[in-house]
């Protein structure tokens, strides 16, 4: 009886593996290793009107798109081990892609958030003695 068992469980395992494409666990396993903080992602947020790079954000981070707040949360670990996390608002024009910079060039253990400048409001500064 335990044979039976043990062969219809068995089967039941195989049949489950089969079903799924390998392109899905690839995808899945992916995921879970960059979730995981084990992979260098790049985040670059695009304003759709003008075609302008907002900012990148690249590091071992952690990404979840919140569809009811309308942004994406971002959670990076830095050089020691440390987390923070970090809030981007999307809107109707302004939309992101999500890189595997991993095999690149860049800083395991450090993360950077590039602005593009042309996208702020220029400011003066006075002195004042």
């Amino acid at each position: 009886m335990r044979k039976i068992i043990a062969g219809i469980i068995l089967a039941a395992g195989i049949a489950t593996l089969s079903g799924c494409s390998e392109a899905s666990r690839v995808s899945y396993n992916l995921s879970e290793q960059a979730d995981n903080f084990n992979d260098i992602r790049q985040v670059t947020v695009i304003n759709c009107i003008t075609g302008d790079t907002l900012f990148q954000m690249t590091g071992k981070m952690s990404i979840t798109a919140d569809a009811e707040d309308n942004q994406l949360e971002v959670i990076v670990e830095d050089e020691k081990g440390e987390y923070k996390k970090h809030f981007i608002g999307l809107s109707n024009n302004v939309t992101y892609v999500v890189e595997d910079v991993t095999a690149g060039d860049v800083e395991k253990y450090k993360y950077t958030l590039n602005f593009n400048p042309k996208m702020w409001i220029p400011a003066e500064a006075e002195t004042i003695d």
